[in-house]
């Protein structure tokens, strides 16, 4: 039977022009209605670009017409008569948003709760996927605790180029830009939302970041002012959410999933970490449970991206500031981190 969530199903493969997205989940499908074979579909847009809606109406009645049952499509686009500027982002929620020039993905690591291992997963990921050729910057959202530079090794302030903008410093192949990097030692950072916003927003536009294949931005813990910032600043490809394997952690991970399908950010998939330990002996011991993670991403229908172990190397590397996936990639402990960076990039194409 041809019903409404079968058009809402059908029209998620077409892509926002220029955008890895969907029209689906950039909120721009504002009314469906089908009625024995004809479908009435409207969009909204927030940019006045005539050739976007041309390609978006196109596609969409191809697709609707392809649909079994489907007799007659109409699909009728709607677009502001100001304009909104060139590059205008798509969807309602994104309408100060553009793409970064030279950057092709955007991906958000989080997590619901501190303490989980988000940022030891983002510096591994970010090397996992220089590791495999991919060009790759690395951006540390947390403002009142970064943690990039001590992880990764370096704490060079970043200079100014003759466009006014920074440029950042990078080690093991991965370009880098954190507040660690413009404070003095165990200077605190003590400032209201307003200022977060215009900080992450800055950090986004005022660095030369150049020619990207990824820029992994690393979160703080929670759904404030610097997720909800950066979702509004720019388009993100989709969110990786860490947890580990307690049902403590797994309760608020889905606060973070909600979060990112409040605001139309594609989930990437769940990565479970600290999932066990092996002792000495060879005896696994899970110390805190198992296979929460995996079930969490069955039971929310996303993607599991696979479990990170508890390894002595893991720690010290990041207190060392030589990420495991640098200084061991060929042992267990970098492999972990290697294999889920790869399904992350198949996923993204």
């Amino acid at each position: 039977m041809l019903t409404q969530e079968a058009i809402l199903d059908a029209l998620k493969a077409v892509k926002y022009p220029g955008y890895s997205r969907d029209i689906i989940s950039f909120g721009l499908v504002k009314h469906v209605a089908v009625n024995n074979g004809a479908v009435n579909v409207r969009l909204e847009l927030t940019s006045p670009n005539p050739e976007a809606a041309r390609i978006i109406k196109a596609e969409c009645e191809n697709v609707l017409r392809g649909q079994p049952g489907v007799t007659h499509a109409f699909v009728e686009v709607k677009q502001p008569a100001a304009a909104a500027g060139p590059g205008a982002a798509p969807g309602g929620a994104f309408q100060n948003q553009n793409k970064v020039p030279g950057i092709k993905r955007i991906i958000a690591v989080a997590s619901g709760k501190g303490g989980v291992g988000k940022s030891t997963c983002s510096v591994n990921l970010a090397c996992a996927l220089n590791h495999l050729g991919a060009r790759v910057g690395l951006l540390d959202c947390d403002i009142y605790g970064p943690s990039i530079p001590l992880m990764m090794g370096i704490h060079q302030r970043p200079i100014v180029n003759d466009d006014e903008k920074l440029v950042p410093p990078s080690n093991h192949g991965v370009k880098l830009m954190s507040m660690g990097f413009l404070l003095s030692d165990d200077q605190p950072v003590i400032w209201r939302g307003p200022m977060i916003q215009k900080t992450i927003q800055q950090f986004i536009t005022q660095v030369e970041w150049g020619q990207l294949d990824y820029l992994l931005v690393d979160l703080p813990p929670g759904t404030g002012d610097a997720q909800l910032s950066l979702c509004q600043t720019v388009p993100l490809d989709g969110g990786v959410i860490v947890t580990t394997p307690q049902e403590a952690s797994l309760g608020v991970v889905r606060k973070g999933i909600a979060m990112f399908e409040k605001v139309n950010v594609p989930i990437l998939g769940i990565i479970e970490n600290m999932s066990y330990f092996m002792a000495p002996g060879g005896q696994r011991v899970e110390i805190f449970g198992h296979g929460g993670g995996r079930t969490e991403a069955e039971r929310q229908e996303i993607p599991f991206l696979g479990e990170v172990p508890i390894f002595l190397e893991i720690r010290e590397g990041g207190d060392k500031g030589v990420p495991v996936v640098v200084s061991r990639p060929a042992d267990p402990q970098g492999k972990a981190f290697i294999q889920i960076a790869e399904t992350l990039r198949q996923k993204l194409g």
